[in-house]
Parts: structure tokens; C-alpha cells; sequence
């Protein structure tokens, strides 16, 4: 059929009449668009592409006083989904199980009790390689999310000191935990262009810088630390002993060059529970010195004016009565000097002499060194130890108790800060487990004098007929003292258990070194201080003079020491 002229003209006036509509339509729409919603669309855009990201910020490191690394961050991924967007073939749910280490059927599990939520971690802290993996699987509705993971390359020989972070890289232990706030980082914030399936395409502004964690230098020293760690190890073996403990300290400073304990444990494992085995005994622990106090007792002899070095005792028959009570040598050692009384460890020759003084004398003199108080170290959850009262001691058997190291608690460090006072010629100095660039101030305890006659009385207990000739070092002057405490049970005191003790200084001359080693229920038949704690006290402490060149000053086997 044919169509004339004007019907062919009202067609095409209809179709450019339709086709202007549509045209007129689009701008109009797209004027709607652009113009009055281009806020509120502008908005939404933003809110499916741009998102605002957290920047980690990097924990400070904690090295010893070397700079050598104790505890360091590395960055790690941290796996996330979201079960409302989540979508998984069999397939790729079997290979993220594998990359996760994760059992299938858990992961399944997971993912349906979490349906309802937008987020849940899948797996904290994998390595970039690992993450890169997970990610080629293209898996919609998995994230990631950078991280720092705390690491400790030098494991459970600093475990104690340095301490641990939990998951969030908060510290829960030691210094981690102490100085939490000084190494912790602010996290930053900036704003990133993300794809449909969360992957940052770019990065649009920086919002917030992160600030990174301070850096901390520990007092310690890792090849001290290796070395008194390997000993207490073998000797926690050797012995079949508990639990052991060892302090060296720098007479110069007062730095604690070592702390060391066993059993220890591994920062970089996962624990499901915390035992004792992460307890810092050398700080938190608490023992009666024992025979390690009598060096006190002795000074407070020496500071009454009624005793000189080679002033005499009589201590036959070998055990006075005092009260109620009888307190016994192992045999009758009769007349001595306090000198020997003090290198043959006598109870019945120290506690005659402490019976002479006045009541306050040793009480006094314990109080001014520090005991019944921490040393301020920093260390969280330090022990006090305990010190009773004055009146206390007014009884006679309390008193004599006393002066041979029971009813008073100490900790290990505080038994070397308290040795340190006589090798620092009697000047006290506050202990410090941070790095020094220099002496800190001191309060004098002991007069010169005095703190020098004790020390050369201490060197007599390492010598032969003293109870610590084990600890002696060949070529060097060594002074110190045995202890050997029974230790509490439930029903007082335990006669098969003990705690075995020694504390020495080197070189004797000059005291550069304090150390005390700790062995908790040695079993066997060496349980005595000088046989379990001074033959490790000799083998660290050697290693320690030539590690820092210290010179020798014993030229021949015979004692040079003066009184």
C-alpha cells in the first residue's frame, strides 16, 4: 500500500516529536541528576567505594643495653569476612580452609553462627604470603586488614624480663606490659577508593599519621643473660630441682645485667592458659635468706663498736638455749673468731653475738637497706617482702631468728640490691632494670670502714674451711655467702625441702659484680647453698670477668686479703 505524501509527513513529525520527548527527558533527567541530587548521589557513591581505613601504627622495639633486639614488630594480615556478603563454592571453601588452617567443618560452623553479623575475624596475624594466597581466590565478602605481630628472637632466655602482648598487641607481661603506653603507637587514619570487592584501588588522603611506639633499652645484657641461662637450665636438670632463679648486677650503676628464671616459656608460642612457669621469681617470689642475712648481722656487730673482725665467741657446745627454743651449729665449733663464724656459718656464734647488741641494732640496720619494701624497679608485681615490726623483735627468739635469716622475707633482687650496698663501700643505690648513662645518687648505709671489713670477712667464706669454696674463680678474689632455708608448707616448716642460696661479689678487690642464685627444692642429697648455688655463681660469674675484661686480681692461690 501506498502512502502519500502528507501521511508520510505527519509520521515523521510524530517520531521527531517522540524522539525531541525522549531527548528533552534525558536532560531533564539528567539536570535532576547532576544539579538538585547531586549531593545526596554524591553521598552514596561514597559511601560503596570511599572508606575511611585504620593505619597500624608500629609497637616500639625493647633491645637490651647493646641495642640487640629483645622484642620487635613485623607486619602481618588479618583475615575478615562478612557473612551477609560471603560467597563460597565447595571448591574454594576447601582451599581457604587450607590456607587459614582451619578444619572444614569448623569454618563452616563459623560461618553460619555468625550469619547475622557484618563482621568476624577468620584469622588473626598470617604472614603477607599467606594473605597474598587467600586473596587470589577472589572470594566475595573476604577482607583484610594490616597488622603488627610482636616478635621475641631471643624466645625464653628474656621471656621474664621482656614480657609478652596478647593478640591486639597489648602488653600483658613484663616490661610489655609496664611500659605499655611508652611503646604502644597511635593508629592513623586515611581515606581509601575501594573496588566492589574491597580492594583498595588508591588512596585518597591522609587523614590522621600514625605515631609510632617509643623504643625502650633494658639494663640487660643478651649475652649475660644467655650465659646465666644456659647455667640455671642445666642445673634445674642437674639437680632435679623446682624452680630456680639468678640476679648480676653492675655495682657500677646498679643495672641488672641478668635476670633469669626456670622453668621459663617461649613469648612467640600460643598459650590456652597461664601457670607459674610465667612468673618472674626473681622479682615476685619471696624466700627467708637464711644464712645470706648473717652478713648483716655482722655489720650491725661491727657498727656497735663491741666487735672487731677477730673478736672472739665462744659457741661450745655447739647450740645455746635461747627462750624456749635451741638453736644448733651441725658441730661444736667452741671459740672463733666472727670472721669464722661468718665463713663457718654459725647460728649459735651469730645469734650470741646479736643477743649482746641493743634490741634495735639489726632491726634498724635492715630497715635503712630496704628490706620489707621493693626496690622500685618497675617491674610489675614486685614483692615487698616482709619485715616485721620493731617490737617484734624485742623477743629474744625472734631476734636470734633473725640474725641467722629467718622471719624476713626477700626477693632475689632485692637480696643483690642489698649485697651491692657492701660492694658499693656502703653506699645504697637504687636498682634499675632500664639502661643508665650514669652512677645515680646514694644514700650511705654502712661507713666506709665497716663495708670493708665485711668484705674482706665475706672473702673467707670462699676460701678452703668456708662453706663456699665452690664458688670460687680461678685468679680472682671472690667474697660472699652460702644460705640454706628450709622452705614452708602448710604445716610450717618443711625439713626435706629446701631453698639453697648463694651471693657473691667479684673481683673481691674491687667489686665490679653482685650476683645471687636461687635453687628452689634441690633433690637428692645436694641441697646445701654452697653445694647446688655457689658452683653456678663460679661458672656464670667466670664467664661474666672475661666477657667485660675484667683483670684478675688473685696473682697467686694464697689469700692477699687484710683486716
Amino acid at each position: 500500500m501506498k502512502i502519500n505524501q502528507r501521511q508520510f509527513l505527519f509520521r515523521l513529525r510524530v517520531v521527531g516529536i517522540i524522539l525531541l520527548l525522549m531527548t528533552m527527558g534525558l536532560l531533564v533527567r539528567m539536570v535532576q541528576l547532576t544539579v538538585f541530587n547531586r549531593a545526596f548521589l554524591q553521598k552514596q557513591g561514597n559511601m560503596r567505594m570511599l572508606r575511611t581505613v585504620t593505619v597500624p601504627a608500629y609497637r616500639g622495639m625493647i633491645t637490651d643495653r647493646n641495642g640487640e633486639p629483645l622484642a620487635v614488630s613485623t607486619p602481618v594480615k588479618s583475615v575478615w569476612m562478612n557473612p551477609k556478603e560471603i560467597d563460597l563454592t565447595e571448591t574454594k571453601l576447601s582451599e581457604l580452609a587450607v590456607l587459614l588452617e582451619i578444619d572444614k567443618a569448623s569454618l563452616l560452623a563459623k560461618l553460619k553462627q555468625a550469619k547475622t553479623r557484618e563482621f568476624v575475624y577468620l584469622r588473626r596475624h598470617i604472614s603477607p604470603l599467606f594473605a597474598d594466597k587467600i586473596q587470589r581466590l577472589a572470594i566475595k565478602g573476604l577482607y583484610f586488614v594490616d597488622e603488627y605481630k610482636r616478635y621475641y628472637p631471643q624466645g625464653e632466655i628474656a621471656a621474664h624480663v621482656v614480657g609478652f602482648t596478647n593478640i591486639d598487641d597489648v602488653g600483658q607481661e613484663g616490661f610489655e606490659l609496664a611500659y605499655n603506653r611508652w611503646l604502644e603507637g597511635r593508629p592513623g587514619k586515611k581515606r581509601v577508593l575501594k573496588d566492589r570487592l574491597g580492594h583498595i584501588i588508591s588512596e585518597v588522603a591522609d587523614l590522621q599519621e600514625p605515631h609510632l611506639g617509643k623504643d625502650l633499652a633494658l639494663s640487660i645484657d643478651k649475652r649475660l643473660q644467655f650465659i646465666a641461662y644456659a647455667e640455671l637450665k642445666a642445673a634445674l636438670a642437674r639437680y632435679q630441682a623446682r624452680s630456680a632463679a639468678m640476679v648480676v648486677l653492675d655495682v657500677k650503676t646498679n643495672e641488672v645485667l641478668a635476670m633469669v628464671n626456670q622453668p621459663s616459656f617461649n613469648p612467640n608460642a600460643k598459650y590456652t592458659h597461664h601457670d607459674d612457669r610465667f612468673r618472674n621469681r626473681a622479682v615476685t617470689d619471696v624466700f627467708e635468706p637464711g644464712s645470706t642475712l648473717k652478713a648483716f648481722s655482722m655489720a650491725a656487730a661491727l657498727q656497735s663498736g663491741q666487735y672487731q673482725p677477730d673478736s672472739a665467741v665462744d659457741t661450745s657446745p655447739g647450740f645455746v638455749k635461747v627462750g624456749n627454743k635451741v638453736i644448733r651449729d651441725a658441730t661444736d665449733n667452741g671459740v672463733m673468731t666472727i670472721t669464722r663464724i661468718l665463713q663457718r656459718s654459725s647460728n649459735v656464734g651469730i645469734s650470741k653475738i646479736i643477743l649482746t647488741l641493743a634490741p634495735d641494732d639489726l632491726f634498724l640496720l635492715l630497715e635503712r637497706l630496704g628490706f620489707g619494701r621493693t626496690t622500685n624497679s618497675g617491674f610489675p608485681g614486685e614483692s615487698a617482702g616482709t619485715l616485721l615490726t620493731r617490737q617484734a623483735y624485742r623477743n629474744p627468739i625472734e631476734l636470734a631468728s633473725l640474725s641467722f635469716g629467718y622471719g624476713v622475707s626477700v626477693t632475689a633482687l632485692q637480696l643483690a640490691a642489698f649485697y651491692a650496698v657492701i660492694a658499693n663501700n656502703g653506699i645504697k643505690y637504687p636498682v634499675s632494670l632500664l639502661k643508665q648513662s650514669s652512677k645515680p645518687i646514694g644514700v650511705r648505709i654502712l661507713e666506709p670502714h665497716f663495708a670493708s671489713q665485711l668484705l674482706h670477712m665475706l672473702e673467707s667464706v670462699i676460701e678452703k674451711g668456708g662453706t663456699a669454696f665452690r664458688a670460687a674463680i680461678p685468679g680472682y678474689r671472690v667474697a660472699g655467702k652460702t644460705g640454706t632455708v628450709w622452705m614452708i608448707g602448710p604445716n610450717g616448716y618443711m625439713k626435706d625441702k629446701h631453698t639453697a642460696l648463694f651471693v657473691g661479689m667479684v673481683p673481691a678487690s674491687k667489686p665490679r659484680f653482685v650476683a645471687v642464685v636461687v635453687i628452689n627444692e634441690p633433690g637428692g642429697r645436694k641441697f646445701y647453698g654452697g653445694q647446688v648455688a655457689a658452683p653456678i655463681f663460679s661458672r656464670v660469674m667466670s664467664s661474666v670477668l672475661r666477657l667485660y675484661d675484667i683483670a684478675p686480681d688473685k696473682l697467686s692461690q694464697q689469700s692477699t686479703r687484710t683486716i
